[in-house]
């Protein structure tokens, strides 16, 4: 028994001794705050024929780095944004009417930050993948050009004037940038995508919609510093 048992204590202590050498901690705390441009649609069904809405964004993040895993810095990433999101409905018929409609969130995306690069100082590229909610301050339409409700599509028509219903959201957000690291703090650039899991309208078989979801694409710049480095 004690032949068998002693050769199982050795590999888990190899093991255990392997897995110490490849993961080097740390212990890395920063403060964030980045701004940009978004780009929105809507994914309706029916489908509505949409332009992209511009839109603005911005807010702070906190993000605590714990260790490097091989060449992967890892860390977790927590924010707190306003965005402002949206749909332009394409009328597509050269008149220049259309409709509008902005929603304005507070989004809360909870990431995985992975970074390959130098350190303590230079250049990391980074990966930002997470779930994300949101939760909706407030909502606005706006009626372009002269036309009537009547005069478009009937899977269309349901959408103006209707209230939002569900002014809490849920959905998957991921990134890609570059961010180099100064003895003065950290510049930042991204770009972003976020794929809403959840509906503003409801969804059942007797509603106007089954699918009312925001897709919104964001490029942001941003500044961090570490409140501390042990």
């Amino acid at each position: 028994m004690t032949k068998r048992i002693l050769p199982i204590i050795a590999l888990i202590f190899f093991a255990a001794t392997a897995a110490a050498q490849i993961e080097q901690p740390r212990n890395i705390l920063e403060v964030g705050v980045a701004g940009g441009l978004n780009m929105s649609q809507m994914d309706m069904q029916p489908k509505i024929g949409q332009k992209y809405i511009n839109g603005l964004n911005g807010g702070i993040s906190l993000r605590y780095t714990s260790e490097k895993y091989f060449k992967m810095i890892c860390a977790a990433q927590i924010e707190a944004n306003f965005a402002q999101r949206g749909w332009e409905e394409d009328f597509d018929d050269n008149t220049g009417n259309s409709y509008k409609r902005t929603l304005n969130y507070l989004e809360i995306p909870f990431l995985a930050h992975l970074a390959f690069g130098s350190e303590p100082r230079g250049l990391q590229f980074f990966i930002n993948l997470g779930p994300q909610i949101g939760f909706l301050i407030d909502d606005s339409e706006e009626y372009i050009g002269r036309w009537s409700t009547d005069s478009r599509p009937v899977a269309t028509q349901p959408v103006y004037g209707k209230s939002i219903d569900n002014k809490f959201e849920y959905g998957i957000a991921g990134g890609l940038g570059l961010e180099l690291k100064t003895k003065i703090g950290n510049f930042f650039i991204e770009g972003r995508y976020y794929y809403g899991l959840s509906d503003i309208f409801h969804n059942s078989k007797t509603d106007d919609f089954g699918r009312s979801a925001n897709n919104t694409i964001s490029a942001r710049l941003g500044y961090s510093i570490a409140l501390f480095n042990k």
